[in-house]
């Protein structure tokens, strides 16, 4: 079963996950990374650019979804290098230090709240996250196209880029279109119908969304749905 709910840090997402037995489990790309708890052990969910299987029947975990693009500068990690990547947190910091850490996290009275503390610790010492960031992610999430937000922000396309690469893994393109694909599931689920579905959020047509469906997540709408 999967729950969750507001972090404390602006912009998280606390969750945990217990798979109801064998079976893989699919995320969706969101433009997030996750620090992830599990087995004892704190590992790093880089950014997607599909959807990624997971192993069921493996136990309880937890995690912390970051807002896009403030995980690098909590992490000390470029997104990009990350991309599509499951890591160990030691393979990121020293291995003494997640030793401790993960101890902590062990010894609080959930691994969720103990990510948690150990998020807002991280984030206290690196400071606020980029503001243009967010509103990089608003104006896409909004549906405005990638130069005009570029011009809107005074950064031009090619700058917007290399941010965009470090910031969230990939390009403001894709960044756009995995958002789009977020809203338009959100329409779907609450009963839009898809053609409706489909116009209210910037797709060309009902096939156009079907076919993004499919190649993001790996499965068709319908059946996504009802998954």
């Amino acid at each position: 079963m999967y729950v969750e709910r507001a972090s404390r840090l602006p912009g998280a997402v606390v969750w945990t996950n217990t798979p109801s037995g064998p079976g893989a489990g699919r995320v969706l790309p969101d433009g997030c990374m996750d620090l992830l708890w599990h087995d004892g052990r704190l590992m790093v969910a880089g950014p997607d650019t599909r959807a990624h299987l997971t192993e069921g029947g493996t136990g309880p975990w937890a995690g912390i979804r970051f807002y896009p693009g403030t995980a690098p500068a909590l992490l000390g990690v470029l997104a990009h290098e990350l991309r599509d990547r499951r890591v160990e947190l030691a393979d990121l910091w020293p291995a003494a230090r997640v030793r401790r850490l993960a101890g902590g996290v062990n010894a609080a009275p959930d691994p969720a709240s103990g990510l948690e503390d150990l998020a807002l610790r991280q984030s206290a010492d690196c400071g606020p996250p980029d503001p243009l960031l967010r509103q990089v992610v608003t104006a896409l999430d909004a549906g405005r196209p990638v130069a005009v937000t570029a011009e809107r922000l005074g950064l031009g396309t090619r700058r917007l880029h290399r941010r965009s690469l470090s910031a969230f893994g990939y390009g403001p393109k894709t960044l756009a279109r995995i958002l789009r694909l977020r809203r338009a599931l959100a329409l779907a689920r609450a009963g839009v119908p898809f053609a409706e579905t489909a116009v209210r959020t910037g797709y060309a047509d009902q096939a156009h969304l079907a076919r993004d469906v499919r190649e993001l997540s790996g499965l068709p709408l319908r059946e996504l749905l009802a998954g």
